[in-house]
């Protein structure tokens, strides 16, 4: 939920500083917030079809088929946000890792989530959610190896997670 916060805060700031207020995206980020996800993308859609801010458009699809659990909707729509000038940040690439993961494909998803840590202005929390994506990609390929790799390296970062912990227990049995 904090991921999605941070995106429509990303978001408003843009249609803000775009001089954009008064467009049907910021009427589409407003159901956003109240979990009106139909009726957001119908005010997202109306922004594209007026060429108005079409990245940030996109993305707000995207994260509203992302909460209806539609996530070959959300990869394609954050995909175009991407074709279509959405700034490229840290989250907009968690959420198509995320989505490819959920897809079944853990080889994309780890291209995203790479290109993902990597960007500029990434929180700590994103990154630490990031690199455990990663290990989730690669358990999903069933590449054990990396895994464990992956998952010693998150916890030497992150002695806390009592979850990856049990997780490495785990995996150090296969």
């Amino acid at each position: 939920m904090k991921r999605i916060r941070i995106m429509l805060s990303v978001m408003i700031a843009g249609l803000w500083l775009t001089g954009c207020v008064g467009n049907p995206s910021e009427k589409g980020v407003e159901y956003l917030e109240n979990g009106q996800y139909k009726e957001a993308i119908e005010q997202f859609e109306k922004a594209i079809e007026k060429d108005v801010n079409t990245g940030d458009a996109y993305r707000g699809i995207g994260i509203a088929k992302w909460e209806q659990a539609d996530y070959e909707g959300a990869l394609d729509a954050f995909e175009d946000a991407l074709d279509h000038g959405a700034k490229k940040t840290g989250t907009l690439y968690n959420f198509l890792g995320c989505c490819e993961l959920r897809l079944n494909d853990p080889t994309m998803a780890l291209n995203y989530f790479r290109i993902g840590v990597e960007m500029k202005d990434n929180s700590e929390e994103l990154i630490r959610e990031m690199r455990y994506n990663m290990i989730a990609a690669y358990e999903q390929s069933k590449d054990w190896e990396s895994a464990k790799t992956k998952l010693r390296e998150y916890i030497a970062d992150y002695p806390d997670d009592a979850a990856a912990q049990k997780e490495l227990e785990f995996l150090e049995t296969r």
